[in-house]
Protein backbone atom coordinates (compact mmCIF):
# COMPACT_ATOMS: atom_id res chain seq x y z
CA UNK A 1 0.00 0.00 0.00
CA UNK A 2 2.75 2.49 0.91
CA UNK A 3 4.64 1.74 -2.29
CA UNK A 4 1.54 2.56 -4.30
CA UNK A 5 1.09 5.84 -2.42
CA UNK A 6 4.75 6.76 -2.90
CA UNK A 7 4.57 5.88 -6.60
CA UNK A 8 1.37 7.92 -6.94
CA UNK A 9 2.93 10.94 -5.18
CA UNK A 10 6.08 10.70 -7.33
CA UNK A 11 3.91 10.37 -10.45
CA UNK A 12 1.84 13.44 -9.51
CA UNK A 13 5.02 15.42 -8.80
CA UNK A 14 6.47 14.42 -12.17
CA UNK A 15 3.27 15.43 -13.97
CA UNK A 16 3.14 18.76 -12.12
CA UNK A 17 6.81 19.41 -12.92
CA UNK A 18 6.24 18.59 -16.59
CA UNK A 19 3.20 20.89 -16.69
CA UNK A 20 5.18 23.72 -15.08
CA UNK A 21 8.11 23.29 -17.47
CA UNK A 22 5.70 23.21 -20.41
CA UNK A 23 4.00 26.37 -19.14
CA UNK A 24 7.38 28.17 -18.79
CA UNK A 25 8.40 27.09 -22.31
CA UNK A 26 5.07 28.32 -23.69
CA UNK A 27 5.46 31.64 -21.89
CA UNK A 28 8.94 32.08 -23.30
CA UNK A 29 7.61 31.29 -26.77
CA UNK A 30 4.82 33.87 -26.36
CA UNK A 31 7.37 36.45 -25.20
CA UNK A 32 9.45 35.82 -28.31
CA UNK A 33 6.37 36.26 -30.50
CA UNK A 34 5.53 39.49 -28.67
CA UNK A 35 9.11 40.64 -29.19
CA UNK A 36 8.96 39.93 -32.93
CA UNK A 37 5.68 41.81 -33.27
CA UNK A 38 7.06 44.75 -31.29
CA UNK A 39 10.13 44.83 -33.55
CA UNK A 40 7.94 44.83 -36.65
CA UNK A 41 5.83 47.67 -35.23
CA UNK A 42 9.00 49.63 -34.45
CA UNK A 43 10.30 49.08 -37.97
CA UNK A 44 6.99 50.26 -39.42
CA UNK A 45 7.05 53.39 -37.24
CA UNK A 46 10.64 54.18 -38.21
CA UNK A 47 9.95 53.71 -41.93
CA UNK A 48 6.81 55.84 -41.64
CA UNK A 49 8.73 58.65 -39.91
CA UNK A 50 11.40 58.57 -42.63
CA UNK A 51 8.71 58.62 -45.33
CA UNK A 52 6.99 61.63 -43.77
CA UNK A 53 10.35 63.41 -43.50
CA UNK A 54 11.03 62.71 -47.17
CA UNK A 55 7.56 63.98 -48.03
CA UNK A 56 8.20 67.14 -46.02
CA UNK A 57 11.58 67.62 -47.70
CA UNK A 58 10.00 67.24 -51.15
CA UNK A 59 7.02 69.48 -50.37
CA UNK A 60 8.84 72.73 -51.27
CA UNK A 61 7.60 74.17 -47.98
CA UNK A 62 11.10 74.28 -46.50
CA UNK A 63 14.13 76.23 -47.60
CA UNK A 64 16.37 74.26 -50.00
CA UNK A 65 19.19 73.67 -47.49
CA UNK A 66 16.83 72.29 -44.82
CA UNK A 67 15.07 70.14 -47.42
CA UNK A 68 18.36 68.69 -48.62
CA UNK A 69 19.65 67.89 -45.12
CA UNK A 70 16.32 66.38 -44.03
CA UNK A 71 16.00 64.30 -47.20
CA UNK A 72 19.56 63.05 -46.82
CA UNK A 73 19.03 62.02 -43.18
CA UNK A 74 15.71 60.32 -44.01
CA UNK A 75 17.29 58.46 -46.93
CA UNK A 76 20.16 57.29 -44.71
CA UNK A 77 17.70 56.06 -42.09
CA UNK A 78 15.69 54.12 -44.66
CA UNK A 79 18.68 52.49 -46.34
CA UNK A 80 20.86 51.81 -43.29
CA UNK A 81 21.82 48.22 -42.59
CA UNK A 82 21.20 46.54 -39.26
CA UNK A 83 24.56 47.62 -37.84
CA UNK A 84 24.12 51.31 -38.75
CA UNK A 85 20.35 51.56 -38.16
CA UNK A 86 20.44 53.00 -34.64
CA UNK A 87 23.00 55.63 -35.61
CA UNK A 88 21.10 56.62 -38.77
CA UNK A 89 17.78 56.87 -36.91
CA UNK A 90 19.41 59.03 -34.22
CA UNK A 91 20.82 61.28 -36.94
CA UNK A 92 17.34 61.63 -38.43
CA UNK A 93 15.95 62.58 -35.01
CA UNK A 94 18.61 65.26 -34.55
CA UNK A 95 18.11 66.59 -38.09
CA UNK A 96 14.35 66.68 -37.59
CA UNK A 97 14.79 68.59 -34.33
CA UNK A 98 17.09 71.09 -36.04
CA UNK A 99 14.56 71.62 -38.84
CA UNK A 100 11.37 71.78 -36.77
CA UNK A 101 12.82 73.86 -33.97
CA UNK A 102 13.68 76.71 -36.32
CA UNK A 103 12.00 79.99 -35.47
CA UNK A 104 8.33 80.10 -36.55
CA UNK A 105 8.60 76.72 -38.30
CA UNK A 106 5.13 75.54 -37.32
CA UNK A 107 3.49 78.86 -38.15
CA UNK A 108 5.11 79.00 -41.59
CA UNK A 109 4.16 75.42 -42.35
CA UNK A 110 0.53 75.75 -41.22
CA UNK A 111 0.10 78.91 -43.31
CA UNK A 112 0.99 77.10 -46.54
CA UNK A 113 -1.37 74.83 -48.45
CA UNK A 114 -1.14 71.26 -47.22
CA UNK A 115 1.32 72.23 -44.54
CA UNK A 116 -1.03 71.68 -41.61
CA UNK A 117 -1.87 68.14 -42.73
CA UNK A 118 1.80 67.35 -43.28
CA UNK A 119 2.67 68.74 -39.86
CA UNK A 120 -0.05 66.65 -38.19
CA UNK A 121 1.25 63.57 -40.00
CA UNK A 122 4.79 64.35 -38.86
CA UNK A 123 3.64 64.83 -35.25
CA UNK A 124 1.91 61.44 -35.35
CA UNK A 125 4.89 59.67 -36.95
CA UNK A 126 7.34 61.07 -34.39
CA UNK A 127 5.08 60.09 -31.49
CA UNK A 128 4.65 56.54 -32.85
CA UNK A 129 8.42 56.08 -32.99
CA UNK A 130 8.74 57.08 -29.34
CA UNK A 131 5.94 54.74 -28.22
CA UNK A 132 7.02 51.84 -30.45
CA UNK A 133 10.60 52.00 -29.20
CA UNK A 134 9.45 52.04 -25.57
CA UNK A 135 7.16 49.08 -26.17
CA UNK A 136 9.91 47.15 -27.97
CA UNK A 137 12.50 47.84 -25.27
CA UNK A 138 9.98 46.76 -22.62
CA UNK A 139 9.43 43.49 -24.51
CA UNK A 140 13.21 43.00 -24.72
CA UNK A 141 13.55 43.52 -20.97
CA UNK A 142 10.82 41.03 -20.09
CA UNK A 143 12.14 38.45 -22.55
CA UNK A 144 15.71 38.77 -21.28
CA UNK A 145 14.51 38.33 -17.70
CA UNK A 146 12.60 35.18 -18.65
CA UNK A 147 15.58 33.79 -20.58
CA UNK A 148 17.92 34.36 -17.62
CA UNK A 149 15.86 32.33 -15.14
CA UNK A 150 17.61 29.21 -13.97
CA UNK A 151 14.99 26.83 -15.38
CA UNK A 152 15.13 28.41 -18.83
CA UNK A 153 18.94 28.32 -18.82
CA UNK A 154 19.23 24.81 -17.39
CA UNK A 155 16.71 23.18 -19.72
CA UNK A 156 17.53 25.50 -22.64
CA UNK A 157 13.87 26.44 -23.03
CA UNK A 158 14.82 29.35 -25.32
CA UNK A 159 16.66 27.00 -27.66
CA UNK A 160 19.57 28.64 -29.44
CA UNK A 161 18.13 32.15 -29.48
CA UNK A 162 20.39 34.95 -28.37
CA UNK A 163 19.42 37.54 -25.83
CA UNK A 164 17.51 40.23 -27.70
CA UNK A 165 19.18 43.63 -27.94
CA UNK A 166 17.61 46.90 -26.92
CA UNK A 167 17.03 49.47 -29.67
CA UNK A 168 18.66 52.61 -28.35
CA UNK A 169 18.23 55.74 -30.41
CA UNK A 170 17.86 59.42 -29.79
CA UNK A 171 14.13 59.70 -30.41
CA UNK A 172 13.41 62.86 -28.47
CA UNK A 173 10.78 64.83 -30.37
CA UNK A 174 11.46 68.42 -31.40
CA UNK A 175 10.53 71.00 -28.76
CA UNK A 176 7.92 72.42 -31.11
CA UNK A 177 6.20 69.00 -31.14
CA UNK A 178 6.47 68.20 -27.46
CA UNK A 179 3.16 68.22 -25.59
CA UNK A 180 2.86 71.34 -23.49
Amino acid sequence: MTTIVIALVVGVLLVLTAVYISWRAGRLDRLHIRLELAREALDVALVRRAAVCLELAASRLLDPATSLVLASAAHEARTAGPEEREHAESDLSRTLRAAVDQERFREKLTESAGGAALLAELDEAVAKVVYSRRFYNNAVSVTRTAQRRWLARTLRLAGNTDYPDFFEIDDAPPKAMSPE
